[in-house]
């Protein structure tokens, strides 16, 4: 039973059960007792997802990661394959009693996650964007919870997430080209090289900044640009270290990668701050 466990990486699915409802808070500027919903639904579809994606990496895991319950016997392949689809059906049907908004992402956010088990993850630069995308959809799903307004409220937030995750799983891919050229995969950086991944992982980046300065917030104001101006300044200006890597050691040791993750959950702090004294401030709808 361990190992049906271990699979699901359950610490991350709890996380991101908990990001939805940060979603949430930052949508509406409160939480509710209904919200705890939104843990058990992404919690078992990213349960679910981990459960997938090392159902297609059992080969790959075999030679890199032997103590994964897969290649360790912990879990037979058919297992996990019946255990991913348990944990899918579970997320979907714990989704139907909410919204169809709900109920819709689910079902989208559950079928990507099998393509990029079994192809997209192989697919330059359509893997980034995949897990851009799941990364930010939670905050939409978050939002969904209480219908189009609120999803629509966090579009904003959604739209920072995705690119800014898009830049580091660009970076990401440029630090490991060659355990990924060992293990067969096929990423942006191996046919762009690294000197072109880095200045559009910066593009990005840049246009995260951008979109999250702009009056688009509905607690756009001289506080919330100085706090989130003064990120991104910081994110910026330290991820410059990268400039003119061309090896992907020299993207290791510049830490860009984890000066982009810093960044990102800053600036969520920032986003449910300035939520909750909108509320506290305005009122809901502020």
């Amino acid at each position: 039973m361990y190992g049906y466990i271990a699979i699901t990486r359950p610490v991350n699915a709890i996380v991101a059960g908990l990001a939805g409802v940060l979603g949430y808070l930052i949508a509406t500027g409160t939480v509710v007792p209904e919200s705890a919903v939104l843990i058990g639904i992404i919690g078992l579809i990213t349960a679910a997802g981990n459960t997938i994606n090392d159902y297609y990496d059992a080969a790959i895991d075999a030679v890199n990661r032997p103590d994964r319950p897969i290649p360790s016997g912990a879990v037979s392949e058919r297992g996990a394959l019946l255990w991913a689809g348990a944990l899918f059906l579970g997320g979907i049907l714990l989704a139907l009693p909410t919204n169809p908004l709900c109920w819709g992402i689910a079902a989208v956010n559950s079928i990507l996650l099998v393509l990029y088990a079994a192809r997209l993850k192989a697919t330059p630069f359509l893997g980034n964007l995949t897990v851009a995308y799941l990364s930010a959809s939670i905050f939409l799903f978050g939002g969904a919870l209480v219908g189009i307004d609120g999803l629509t409220a966090n579009l904003p937030v959604a739209g920072v997430t995705l690119l800014a995750m898009l830049a580091r799983e660009i970076l990401k891919d440029a630090e490991d080209i060659e355990g990924d050229r060992a293990g067969g995969a096929r990423t942006l950086p191996m046919i762009v090289g690294v000197e072109w991944s880095i200045i559009l992982a910066f593009a990005f980046a840049l246009a995260a900044a951008v979109l999250s300065m702009l009056p688009v917030f509905r607690w756009w104001g001289l506080p919330y640009l100085v706090a989130i101006g003064a990120l991104n300044l910081a994110v910026l200006v330290r991820s410059l270290r990268v400039r003119g890597c061309t090896l992907p050691a020299c993207v290791r040791a510049s830490g860009v990668t984890t000066t982009l993750k810093s960044g990102m959950f800053l600036s969520l702090v920032i986003f449910t701050a300035a939520a909750l004294l909108s509320e506290t401030f305005y009122g809901a709808g502020a």
